[in-house]
């Protein structure tokens, strides 16, 4: 099981080279991966009184293709991930040239993860259509896989057209694994359909639910005559309300459900400078190990 960190972009701050700190010092520590959350706008007001409050104004959300572009440049082989880049608000051949791109100057470095987002104020301010993204991002993808696996394409969708043309630099993979968020069934079946792996919801533990979850996703991938081993499964571990002793055993819950891939979040831990939160990444690494 990959073990990996939630870049903690909203408790951070902007200052590069504490950014450069933090990324190096997951490095050294020896964590696979690290990942980035993705909003362009926050509304001064809470959407709704739930988990979306917290998307407001108030909290900073980096840009992950400038971020991980800026990560690769100080770092070797840690995988940039994002999870998740929300796909339908953006068009789809330009996000196809920023991970080729990133792909190549990160040295193939990139896992992508994508969803269909929540907040329509984001849609509607980048001039897309909130009400098909579901659909929508299929064909997006689609079409990304095809520019990133092929010098020329030509392609005739319902919202793609695209006549005898191609990136350059194409990204060193080939193609660039794609891996879905999503935390209902609709969401996580298209994910066990068409992704390379599934980011759980990180607002579900191990237990029944996401054990539900994991067989939802596993069986949609038979179905479409997949193998569900060699699709990945990306779950979250909370860094909060416990203590090394209950990291590690939450992770050891994790792999027995099966996942393959988890990543410490240390956000929302009353963690004040970016220094807790690496202590924090220091402590379950003397655990884990």
């Amino acid at each position: 099981m990959r073990i990996g960190v939630a870049f903690p972009t909203t408790e951070i701050g902007t200052d590069p080279a504490v950014i450069r700190d933090f990324a190096q010092a997951v490095e050294d520590l020896g964590f696979d991966h690290i990942t980035a959350i993705d909003h362009v706008l926050q509304a001064a007001t809470p959407e709704a009184n739930d988990w979306r409050s917290y998307y407001t104004r108030d909290n900073a959300f980096h840009e992950p293709f400038v971020l991980f572009g800026f990560i690769a440049a100080v770092t070797r082989r840690l995988e940039l991930s994002t999870a998740i880049l929300i796909l339908p608000q953006r068009p789809a051949i330009l996000v196809a040239k920023q991970a080729a791109e990133l792909d190549v100057l990160s040295a193939g470095r990139l896992r992508l993860g994508v969803g269909i987002g929540w907040n329509a104020l984001e849609f509607d301010a980048l001039g897309q259509n909130f009400r098909n993204r579901a659909r929508r991002i299929e064909e997006q993808v689609a079409l990304m896989r095809a520019l990133w696996t092929n010098e020329t394409i030509t392609f005739d969708g319902e919202w793609h057209t695209v006549d005898e043309s191609g990136l350059n630099p194409l990204p060193i993979q080939q193609p660039i694994p794609v891996w879905f968020g999503a935390f209902e069934a609709p969401a996580i079946k298209r994910a066990g359909r068409l992704g390379d792996g599934w980011f759980l919801n990180p607002r579900v533990a191990p237990g029944a639910e996401a054990k539900n979850q994991i067989a939802v996703f596993r069986k949609a991938a038979e179905d479409t005559g997949r193998d569900p081993s060699a699709l990945g499964i990306d779950a979250t571990l909370h860094i909060g309300g416990g203590g090394p002793d209950d990291w590690v055993q939450q992770a050891a819950d994790w792999q027995t459900q099966g996942v393959s891939h988890v990543t410490l979040r240390t956000m929302y831990a009353g963690l004040t400078t970016p220094d807790d939160h690496i202590d924090a990444l220091k402590r379950f690494k003397a655990a884990y190990e």
